[in-house]
């Protein structure tokens, strides 16, 4: 089966016009015509510069897809029972059957909280594991959190696809500790340098997607639709699983 793949740093869908416009976010996706989205970070209820909206909620909508949504802050909220949270979310035209959320606080209170979405895909008669985050600037934190998100992926019995903002470059230590157990989707020989951050003027790769093996992949691009729709572009990919 072959299906499209894409990760993409939404920033609560704050445009480079500081304009936040979740249609033109939802927009982006839908043009890419990918069937499975990582998103990172997605408010949910989070606060007015977002209009206190169910951003994921409201994206599936428009977008006729299904949604698992992790936090990777949860604020209680003074005068209402619902939670404020800001987090890393997927969007999926298959079935989510199972999630699982994962804190990466591991000093409480001095760092933004970071979070790892974990979930079952059913494509077909076929499972798939989806991962999808977004790590620390904090370079120790960023190596905690990835040793975790790697140990996720090697007690995982089907094939993984782990998306998002890694906040990292391209054949770092963070970088080969992943890519010694999973493939990079973007080779640098075939398509370029792979920029996604800024996304006006593009200049550092930040933003990856990696697959078990068993995937194989036909195409890579950088998304360019709309490039004012965010603070990074979108990274998408064709594979045959």
């Amino acid at each position: 089966m072959k299906f499209g793949i894409m990760t993409f740093n939404i920033h609560h869908g704050k445009g480079r016009d500081r304009r936040v416009d979740l249609e033109r976010t939802a927009g982006v996706i839908a043009e890419s015509g990918c069937d499975i989205v990582g998103l990172n970070e997605v408010d949910q209820h989070f606060s007015n510069r977002s209009d206190y909206e169910d951003q994921i909620g409201s994206l599936a909508e428009q977008l006729n897809m299904h949604y698992a949504y992790c936090p990777s802050l949860s604020l209680s909220s003074g005068d209402s029972s619902v939670n404020r949270k800001y987090g890393n979310a997927l969007l999926t035209r298959f079935p989510v059957v199972k999630e699982r959320h994962h804190s990466f606080n591991f000093v409480k209170g001095l760092f933004e909280g970071r979070s790892l979405l974990e979930a079952d895909v059913r494509i077909g008669d076929r499972l798939i594991r989806v991962f999808v985050t977004h790590l620390s600037l904090n370079p120790w934190l960023h190596g905690k959190q990835t040793d975790f998100l790697i140990e996720r992926v090697q007690e995982s019995d089907r094939p993984v696809i782990v998306m998002g903002d890694f906040n990292m470059r391209p054949h770092s230590r963070g970088w080969t500790k992943v890519a010694e157990k999973l493939a990079d989707l973007w080779d640098e020989r075939q398509y370029g340098q792979g920029f996604t951050y800024p996304s006006h003027r593009p200049r550092r790769r930040l933003d990856y997607i990696f697959l078990s093996r068993s995937f194989h992949v036909s195409a890579a691009e950088v998304v360019l639709v709309d490039p004012s729709a965010s603070d990074h572009l979108p990274l998408k990919g064709i594979v045959t699983y």
